[in-house]
């Protein structure tokens, strides 16, 4: 056990320090916490403020009484790890707790619907009767979007809709609704799962009137002026097709920037804000009432927020290195299917990637109460990342005045590459925020690029 590398930390999601066991029940809700959701570190002997390494007395004899504590207060059975560890000339105790397979746990004391606690950043939060099923199924290897409802027929499911998502599959067949997790047999018949009614259901914001996703557009960078809201409801694709015209078209509309007189410029990394859209429909706890998926832009920042604490084992550092977890497999499936996901836990780092390449810094990611935001700044950082060619682009479009601008076959000849290679190169600097386009679509001829100066 490296104690001076856990004394650098601050407490976080998974790790705790406690001077001394004088308040047993914290400590207690702390290791009930840890085990319910990514497991985690107690630190006992150090003060949680100063990490001043105080000791304890009798290590022996604390370690005898915590064991003793743990077995008779947290229920089902929780085995921790308890070291004792020397720090030069005093002794403390470290708890080491692992995600377990017997969760939701819970003090004894208060019972299952008051005893049950989850960690959220630095702090325990009570879980609620959505999270404690949530807790439950993911012990089990499942996922709400999975279960069956067998209140409904496979009637409320639109096979246009589906057939339009999967085109070369058709005609669609209620098997290959079955394939796909769209369908699950229940006794003798097929309904609908959750993932297929929030997909291609008829109505499914009967069943589930939260899933739908709320935009904003914001004056400045907090919520007091709202100069834009759009609801996006529907099956989920359309839904996040909707959402995502919405920031697009903000984007195109430019942004001020304060400090630039007069100008307004797109600077949002639309690639980087796709992937965080899909990211918060993918993982989002449908099971939880209201709270919609919400898409925030203000001047500074874009904000998207979905409902559902990280899963189970998951940290957010995980999440920034690509580890993955899927909350919802069917709706996963069909969007890795559909193309909206390319490698399963590549979405953050896409994201990443995209800020990187546009000047801006990398996504913020946290959980906010009971839900998960992820946060794009618009505000630069460092220069955009262009090689040579981008260069030569940048050059002639700042070249030509920001009121001119220059067509795909203008540039074509000015850089000496091909009308189809600058296209694919325009449209990621587009992605990036660097420049804007104005036009009907990317082969209209009249279509026109501009240099976003400020970047």
């Amino acid at each position: 056990m490296n104690l001076p590398d856990l004394l650098r930390q601050n407490e976080a999601k998974t790790l705790e320090f406690k001077r001394d066991l004088s308040s047993p029940e914290k400590v207690l809700r702390t290791l009930v916490a840890f085990a319910n959701t990514s497991g985690g570190r107690v630190v006992i002997g150090v003060e949680d403020g100063s990490k001043h390494v105080c000791g304890l007395v009798d290590p022996l004899a604390e370690e005898e009484r915590l064991a003793n504590l743990i077995a008779d207060l947290i229920a089902p059975r929780l085995v921790p790890a308890i070291d004792i560890v020397t720090w030069r000339d005093a002794q403390v105790l470290v708890v080491e707790v692992f995600p377990s397979s017997s969760r939701p746990h819970h003090l004894r004391k208060l019972g299952p619907d008051e005893g049950t606690f989850v960690r959220l950043g630095s702090t325990n939060r009570r879980a609620d009767v959505a999270l404690r099923q949530e807790l439950t199924r993911m012990a089990s290897n499942e996922t709400f979007d999975e279960s069956p409802l067998p209140g409904l027929d496979s009637e409320a499911l639109d096979f246009r809709v589906a057939s339009e998502l999967f085109p070369l599959r058709a005609p669609l067949k209620p098997a290959d609704l079955q394939t796909l997790r769209l369908l699950a047999p229940h006794g003798r018949r097929l309904v609908p799962t959750v993932g297929g009614l929030l997909l291609v259901g008829r109505a499914s914001s009967s069943r589930f009137p939260d899933a739908w996703i709320q935009c904003g557009r914001f004056r400045g960078e907090d919520k007091t002026h709202l100069d834009d809201t759009v609801e996006c409801r529907g099956p989920l694709t359309h839904a996040l097709e909707a959402a995502y015209q919405f920031i697009e078209r903000h984007a195109q509309n430019r942004i001020l920037i304060p400090g630039l007189k007069n100008q307004k410029v797109p600077v949002i990394p639309l690639r980087a804000a796709r992937e965080l859209l899909v990211n918060a429909i993918v993982h989002a706890d449908y099971s939880q009432t209201g709270a919609p998926i919400r898409v925030a832009l203000f001047s500074d920042r874009l904000e998207i927020e979905n409902p559902g604490v990280l899963l189970a084992g998951l940290t957010l550092d995980d999440i920034r290195q690509g580890v993955s977890r899927l909350r919802n497999r069917v709706i996963g499936r069909v969007f890795k299917e559909l193309g909206y996901i390319e490698q399963w836990g590549s979405g953050i780092q896409r994201a990443t990637a995209a800020c990187t390449a546009a000047g801006l810094p990398p996504p913020t990611l946290e959980e906010h109460g009971f839900r998960f935001r992820g946060t794009l700044s618009l505000v630069p950082d460092r220069a955009a990342l262009l090689d040579t060619i981008d260069c030569r682009i940048r050059d002639l479009l700042a070249s030509a005045g920001p009121d001119m601008g220059l067509s795909t076959a203008q540039l074509s000849i000015g850089v000496g590459r091909s009308s189809r290679t600058l296209r694919s190169r325009l449209a990621r600097l587009v992605d990036q925020g660097l420049v804007s386009a104005v036009g009907k679509n990317a082969r209209d001829p009249q279509r026109r690029y501009h240099w976003n100066a400020s970047r």
